[in-house]
């Protein structure tokens, strides 16, 4: 078993018993790169998500195989030269809503957050910090946030041939709809 799935585990069984869990195993993940040569977008629905309502522990894991491109060539070149799937096949991110008492769990609406903590792509872990929006509606929690990434944080080489069709900067976006765990 693996890290992320060991605090998954972590997160739903051992917190106090009335703190809320939320869980979900087909959030969404999207990246995005534009350049005057060539736009690429990717989709991903099979992130597995869990989320603690009182201390605000907030983990997801994405296979980097499950990233569906237009083009297959696309998809062969991302898994094989960039993410080099084979060698890492996950990303994860494990940390926290550091202002989780700003969200009502049991009053519906939309809710600021701001997320933090250790991102790992491609073998490179980097701490983070990104703003999003939780919106509470009934047993639903839906997490958002949009940011960007560099490819080179995370030691991804792009070869000079291609350098002019991606981006140095990549668009993503995460969208976890995570309900009430009933474990």
């Amino acid at each position: 078993m693996n890290r992320i799935l060991i605090v998954i585990a972590v997160l739903i069984l051992v917190s106090p018993a009335f703190a809320q869990k939320y869980i979900t195993k087909n959030g969404y993940i999207k990246f995005y790169s534009e350049t005057p040569v060539e736009t690429i977008e990717a989709h991903n629905r099979q992130v597995n998500s869990a989320l603690d309502s009182q201390s605000g522990d907030f983990v997801f894991k994405v296979l980097m195989k499950s990233f569906a491109f237009e083009k297959a060539l696309m998809q062969e070149h991302f898994n094989e030269n960039y993410v080099e799937s084979h060698k890492f096949p996950s990303a994860s991110f494990i940390g926290k809503i550091s202002n989780i008492q700003d969200v009502k769990f049991t009053q519906n609406g939309k809710y600021n957050v701001t997320v933090e903590g250790d991102l790992t792509i491609h073998g490179v872990t980097k701490s983070i910090m990104e703003n999003g929006v939780i919106e509470v509606a009934g047993d639903r929690v839906t997490g958002v946030s949009k940011f960007i990434l560099k490819p080179a944080d995370f030691d991804i080489r792009i070869p000079k041939t291609v350098i002019n069709n991606i981006a140095e900067e990549i668009e993503v976006t995460v969208e976890v709809k995570l309900e009430k765990y009933k474990g």
